[in-house]
């Protein structure tokens, strides 16, 4: 059977008041709604409006044969390896870095050693996850995602009549690499090391240089609306060791882990593995542990990870490199039912339009933006109908 499942909402102070409110439907309000979470993770599984005080974790671990299917126990146990959200963020989030398995597994098992609680504000590993994440771009969605070349950071910085961008410069110069731009992110992230003077100057030096020779529009705009909305917060200025991202609806970001970035405004699909481990930097109010971040971090230059999607027909599918996840859009037109890719147990979910999903045995379920259903790995292939958008998340 189809179960259906109910987003649970994340009221963070970067989001939107109205992007995810429009979407679905809803009279915006006062409060920001950031996220809308699809899946089981502990600290807000969605619920199911069918079965009374029920949510989808506890289905799961009642249910567990039908909806996980033998393959994603064998490989995941009794959990849904992955957790799919809407993301609307009107501000910059924090500069983040998300750790790899055996770092998120060590990290957890330290922290529940020492007693602290899950949802505690200094947590850092609420669970022994790794967290690579995928965005798929609904509306044009702007980041920063991994470091520019050490050549191309020191052309940024040394157009800059700054004292922090001339020291910025001296590290580059003398260590054009890796371990350079370790060493210029060190300087700029450890607590107390940069006087909020110095970052200010860097800000307002960007401002006043968009458009001169050598320099980039894009960078300088986002340290100014960085340092604007973060004042003396020098993680404004780490945006000029970073690559700016510049998503078209339609496009899809691949985040692995180690890869420090910031999201910075738009509305997108995020699919990740089942985890909510973020180690902080800065940009943000909430706990920063910039050492943490920095042994986390992967130092090589690399450009953003956009994933091409293979494309059947109506159906774009993504295919990251992580055993978690994969996602698939499908676009519902005036052509008929269609089959929709995947196995195991899925989430499909309308972000557009109206449908009709069902599969050979159950249904059909009418969705419209904003509402998903569960797909138990018994239930077999999904047929959609109707006109619109559907993303699926599903095991590879």
């Amino acid at each position: 059977m189809l179960v259906r499942i109910r987003g649970s909402e994340r009221n963070y102070a970067w989001g939107s008041t109205t992007t995810i409110p429009q979407l679905i439907g809803r009279e915006p309000g006062t409060e920001p709604v950031a996220e809308l979470w699809f899946g089981a993770h502990p600290a807000a599984p969605s619920t199911l409006p069918d079965r009374a005080g029920v949510n989808l974790r506890e289905y799961l671990l009642t249910e567990f044969e039908a909806a996980l299917g033998r393959h994603a126990l064998a490989r995941f146990g009794q959990h849904l390896p992955y957790l799919l959200k809407l993301i609307a963020p009107a501000r910059p989030l924090s500069l983040q870095v998300h750790p790899n398995l055996v770092q998120a597994q060590a990290g957890f098992t330290a922290e529940e050693s020492d007693g602290l609680p899950r949802d505690g504000a200094t947590r850092l590993y609420p669970d022994p996850n790794h967290k690579p994440e995928l965005l798929f771009a609904i509306t044009e969605f702007r980041a920063l995602c991994g470091f520019r070349t050490p050549r191309r950071a020191l052309e940024l910085v040394s157009g800059l009549d700054a004292p922090l961008a001339r020291k910025l410069a001296g590290i580059l110069t003398t260590d054009p690499t890796a371990a350079g731009m370790r060493t210029a992110v060190t300087e700029l992230l450890t607590p107390g090391a940069v006087p909020a003077s110095d970052t200010r100057a860097v800000v307002r030096a960007c401002a006043e240089r968009r458009g001169a020779r050598g320099a980039s529009v894009r960078i300088d705009a986002i340290v100014a609306e960085l340092g604007a909305t973060h004042p003396e917060d020098p993680g404004a200025v780490a945006a000029l060791l970073l690559n700016p991202v510049t998503l078209a609806p339609g496009e899809a970001l691949f985040i692995p882990a180690g890869t420090l970035h910031a999201y910075l405004q738009g509305l997108g699909v995020e699919l990740m593995a089942n985890s909510d481990n973020v180690l902080r930097a800065g940009l943000t109010s909430k706990h920063i542990d910039p050492e943490a971040v920095l042994s986390t971090v992967e130092y090589v230059t690399a450009p953003p990870v956009r994933i091409a999607p293979e494309i059947t027909g109506p159906i774009r599918t993504f295919y990251a490199p992580v055993e978690d996840f994969e996602m698939s859009i499908t676009t519902l037109g005036n052509n008929g039912a269609v089959e929709m890719p995947g196995r195991g147990p899925r989430i499909v979910l309308s972000i557009s339009g109206q449908a009709q999903v069902r599969t050979p045995d159950a249904g059909p379920v009418q969705l419209g933006p904003g509402e998903a259903v569960f797909v138990p790995a018994t239930a077999g292939h999904v047929i959609a109908d109707g006109d619109a958008h559907l993303v699926q998340a599903a095991v590879p």
